[in-house]
C-alpha cells in the first residue's frame, strides 16, 4: 500500500505551504518536514524549491507527483475492490454534462444491460472539477469535452463531435451566411466558467481574436436545456455540440447558424491516470464504451 509519507507529499504539492499541511494532516511543522526529507533521501532528488516566499516543486518533485497521484489513486481503487462483495463490480467515473445528457444514456443502459450485477456511480460535473477528483483518485476514469493537458494524462479518443452555432429560427441571423463579427450584436448565452463547453467556445473566439465580452450581452446558464429553450424564444444564440441539438434542428425549433469558413469539430476523451496499475482494466472499459458509441453512429 501507498507509504504514508506521500500523503504528506501529495498534500504538500496542493497547498504548497508546511504549515498548513501540518495543520490539515493533524502532525506538527517538523514531522512535515521529515516525511519530504524522507522521499528526498530515498529517491536522491530535491523535491520543493523556493523562489521568494513561494514554495514550488522541481522538475523532479513534478515527476514524483505524477507517479504519487496514480499510485493513490491505485491504492484507493484496490481497498475498495478488496472491500466490495465477489458478485458486485463497482465502477464509479464522472462525465461532463453535455457528454452526460446525450451519449452516456445509451452507453449505461447498455452497461446495465450487459452487466445486471453491476455498482454503477456516475459524476456529472465540469471538466475543471472532474479532473480534480480524478487526480484525488475519487473517480476511476472520465469522460470529456473540455481541453486538457494530455501530457498529465491517459487518453483515447471516444469520438468528433461538430461544434455549432445556434439560433431561433426566428433570429435575423438564420437561413442565410454571416461572418464571423456578425455574431457579436446578439446574445451569447453560454455555460458556467469551467465547463467544456464554454472552455472550447473561448478557444475558438480567441482564434478570433475576440472573447466572450466581445458580444453586446452575456448571459450565464448551467443548464443546457434552459440555454436551448432561450435560444429556441430567441433572447440569444449560443454554441453547442451538434448532437445535443440534433432533435431540435430536426424539429425546426432551432437551427444551425451559417458562418463562412467555419468548421469546428471538437474530441470527446476517455481520460485516466498516467501509469495507473488499472491501465488494462479502463482500457477495457473504453473499448466497451467506443463500441457501444460506434454501434449508435450505424444505426
Amino acid at each position: 500500500m501507498l507509504d504514508f509519507r506521500f500523503d504528506t507529499f501529495l498534500t504538500l504539492c496542493k497547498v504548497k505551504n508546511y504549515t498548513e499541511t501540518a495543520k490539515l494532516l493533524h502532525l506538527t511543522q517538523p514531522a512535515v518536514s521529515q516525511h519530504i526529507k524522507y522521499l528526498e533521501k530515498t529517491y536522491n532528488c530535491k523535491l520543493f524549491s523556493y523562489k521568494g516566499k513561494s514554495l514550488s516543486l522541481t522538475p523532479k518533485g513534478e515527476i514524483l507527483k505524477s507517479f504519487a497521484m496514480s499510485l493513490k489513486a491505485s491504492s484507493d481503487k484496490i481497498k475498495s475492490t478488496l472491500a466490495m462483495e465477489d458478485d458486485i463490480y463497482h465502477l464509479k467515473f464522472g462525465s461532463t454534462l453535455t457528454i452526460s445528457e446525450y451519449t452516456m444514456k445509451p452507453i449505461i443502459s447498455q452497461v446495465l444491460l450487459d452487466n445486471p450485477t453491476i455498482d454503477l456511480t456516475m459524476e456529472v460535473n465540469n471538466t475543471k472539477i472532474l479532473l480534480e477528483k480524478l487526480k484525488d483518485g475519487k473517480l476511476d476514469f472520465v469522460v470529456l469535452e473540455g481541453t486538457f493537458d494530455k501530457l498529465d494524462y491517459e487518453s483515447r479518443i471516444l469520438s468528433l463531435e461538430r461544434f455549432i452555432p445556434i439560433c431561433s429560427p426566428n433570429n435575423k441571423l438564420a437561413n442565410k451566411a454571416i461572418e464571423f463579427t456578425d455574431i457579436l450584436n446578439e446574445r451569447l448565452i453560454t455555460r458556467e466558467y469551467g465547463s467544456g463547453t464554454r472552455n472550447i467556445l473561448e478557444h475558438i473566439l480567441c482564434d478570433h481574436n475576440l472573447s466572450i465580452t466581445s458580444f453586446r450581452n452575456l448571459t450565464k446558464i448551467g443548464s443546457i436545456n434552459i440555454i436551448k429553450n432561450l435560444v429556441q424564444n430567441n433572447f440569444g444564440i449560443t454554441f453547442l455540440y451538434e448532437q445535443a441539438v440534433y432533435e431540435e434542428i430536426k424539429q425546426g425549433t432551432l437551427c444551425e447558424v451559417s458562418i463562412n469558413n467555419y468548421n469546428v469539430s471538437r474530441e470527446f476523451n476517455f481520460v485516466f491516470l498516467k501509469d495507473s496499475l488499472h491501465k488494462e482494466v479502463y482500457l477495457k472499459w473504453f473499448d466497451y464504451f467506443y463500441r457501444i458509441k460506434k454501434s449508435l453512429r450505424q444505426l
